[in-house]
């Protein structure tokens, strides 16, 4: 997938946009005790100059008591405002910072919602969705934006202030010290390219780790895979994995930490000799005892910043940069767009929608997914009329799927034009495409909250309707005596659990809840029995009289009901009629047709 690629400036500008404009006001407050904060630092070590001056002259005699205790008490109120100001700094440092990270989660969740449905089949787009939230999940963002903006409030004004006063006793003493630390700037460059490609390299692996882990221990999977004896084939798989991941993460901290070495003995170098300088400088007389005797305090803890900078705040930076590009490339990608593109909270409030009398048309379209050079849909023209069935049949791999989601609008073509009730589904928003139309799909979802709010999740637009959503249960013939619509539906919350028939007669009543005049029904009954499966699709037959509808089976016995069967074989049509007319003829509806009758005849 191409992205777009940002430098460092670009990063640390936007992110702290980013942090400001969520915060509030926060942020502002923050900094704003930042800057005071740091000031107390120069403060002090100014106060601890004339404390020490003082105390030197009282040796000698002729200073008053208020002259001594003058210069305590200032000291005395300087680090009493060090404390409050640094308490109330922490304080506010994290209420924001965990504050934005929600909002930040939030902000790519409904980035993810606006993208393009078919970035989701591509695997690229998928490691980089898994970079972007591991990123959020750890808060790095937050914690790179937040360095970033103390570099120029805090240390920046500590450093400034600092510096100057230091440059007034002996001006090579701020050079030296920066000098110490400039070997260090340049290793972060380095150092954040290996953190990079560490994270480009295990991206991938950590989805597989997921994968294997779900595989183990999550619900859906775990019966399974005990069952069957996959538990020591997927554990050892899941401990190759994560041995890769922690590998790779070991190699590249090893690098790290051989920087992170070799900087920290320059850095104790440039100390001895800011120590030197400051003692021949006394020896000199060019600078008071008092003076010595703070700067010299003061030199701890300027080396403890400027470590805490360079080689903790930048070094931490540097590892989690890769995640942060990654992350503002996504928030950059193409959006889905079209007519009608201003969004609202819910589509039925746009003002155009597809008017169904003009059916929906396909015409050359063509489709590949993310990646790959064949084309899953390739050359395909039909018109579905307003009130028709049609039934789309095929081998697996055939492309029934994948024209079923360009039919609907959820992929746009990559050639060719799809039109849904006169709209083009590349000119317009899917918010617009959407309304009215309602579908069940083969991986239909079992949400994990009540039974009404299963059924009502496919109309969101208004809270659910108790009798809209009992009426959807009794048409999809939904029966189960334990639960009412306030059952949760998921033993982990204290609620129960459906079998998988009556799951897919509630997944069923969800779609047959949302109004809808064009209705798709794929495969959901891939995994139940025909006597089963012909039930229903006599029944949607019956919830489908008057609107356009599609289905998508593998079992032919259920297409005759459709007025018009298109026959799909390697993403395309190779043949269109009745039942009775592609049945009389050769070719693929009639050969598949003899292999299923005979699968049936062998069973008996």
């Amino acid at each position: 997938m191409e992205t777009a690629k940002y430098g460092i400036f670009h990063l640390v500008v936007r992110s702290g946009v980013q942090y400001f404009s969520v915060s509030k006001g926060w942020a502002a407050l923050e900094q704003g005790v930042a800057i005071l904060f740091a000031l107390t630092w120069t403060a002090a070590i100014i106060a601890t100059q004339h404390l020490f001056d003082a105390a030197t002259a009282a040796v000698s005699g002729g200073l008053e008591f208020w002259d001594i205790a003058r210069p305590v008490i200032v000291l005395g109120a300087i680090v009493v405002a060090q404390q409050l100001l640094s308490s109330a700094n922490y304080y506010l440092f994290t209420f924001v910072s965990y504050g934005n990270s929600g909002k930040f989660m939030a902000e790519f969740q409904r980035k993810l919602g606006r993208l393009p449905a078919a970035n989701f089949e591509d695997p690229d787009f998928l490691d980089e969705v898994e970079m972007a939230q591991e990123c959020l999940e750890y808060e790095a963002l937050g914690s790179f934006t937040a360095t970033c903006i103390q570099l120029v409030t805090y240390y920046l004004v500590f450093f400034v202030s600092v510096g100057i006063f230091l440059f007034r006793l002996s001006p090579l003493l701020p050079l030296v010290i920066i000098a110490a630390f400039v070997p260090a700037l340049f290793a972060l460059f380095a150092e954040a390219r290996i953190f990079l490609e560490l994270e480009e390299e295990n991206a991938p692996l950590r989805r597989r780790f997921k994968s294997y882990q779900d595989a183990i221990a999550a619900r859906e999977f775990f019966k399974e895979t005990r069952l069957l004896g996959g538990f020591q084939y997927f554990h050892r798989l899941f401990s190759q994995t994560l041995a890769l991941i922690t590998q790779n993460t070991w190699r590249t901290e090893r690098k790290a930490f051989l920087f992170q070495l070799a900087l920290n003995l320059i850095s104790f170098i440039g100390l001895g000799v800011s120590i030197w300088l400051l003692f021949n400088a006394t020896m000199q007389g060019n600078i008071s005892v008092g003076a010595f005797a703070a700067v010299f305090a003061g030199l701890t803890q300027i080396f403890r910043l400027m470590s805490e900078v360079i080689l903790g705040r930048l070094s931490e930076a540097s590892e989690v940069v890769g995640q942060i590009e990654n992350y503002y490339r996504l928030m950059d990608l193409p959006e889905v767009g079209g007519n009608q593109a201003k969004r609202t909270d819910h589509a039925s409030q746009t003002n155009q929608a597809p008017d169904f009398s003009q059916g929906v048309v396909a015409e050359n379209v063509s489709f590949a997914y993310p990646g790959r050079d064949k084309a899953a849909v390739n050359n395909v023209s039909l018109t579905i009329k307003d009130g028709e069935t049609i039934a789309i049949v095929g081998e697996n791999g055939a492309g029934k799927s994948t024209l079923v989601r360009l039919l609907i609008g959820l992929y746009p073509p990559d050639s060719g034009t799809v039109a849904i009730g006169g709209l083009d589904t590349k000119e317009t928003h899917p918010d617009v495409l959407y309304q009215n139309t309602s579908g069940v799909f083969q991986r239909y979802q079992r949400y994990k909250m009540t039974l009404a709010e299963n059924v009502g999740i496919s109309n969101t637009a208004q809270p659910a309707n108790a009798a809209k959503v009992n009426v959807a249960l009794k048409e999809a013939k939904f029966n189960e005596p334990k639960a009412d619509l306030d059952t949760m539906l998921s033993p982990e919350f204290n609620g129960i659990d459906l079998s998988g028939g009556q799951w897919q007669r509630l997944a069923i009543a969800r779609g047959l809840y949302r109004t809808n005049q064009f209705i798709v029904l794929d495969e959901p009954t891939a995994a139940i029995d025909p006597i089963e499966e012909s039930r229903i699709f006599r029944q949607f037959e019956q919830l489908a009289e008057g609107k356009s509808a599609i289905v998508v089976t593998h079992r032919l016995g259920s297409a005759k009901l459709a007025d018009r069967i298109v026959v799909m074989d390697n993403g395309e049509i190779v043949d269109i009629g009745t039942h009775d007319e592609l049945l009389n003829r050769k070719g693929k509806y009639q050969e598949m047709w003899h292999a299923q009758s005979r699968w049936y005849e062998n069973r008996t």
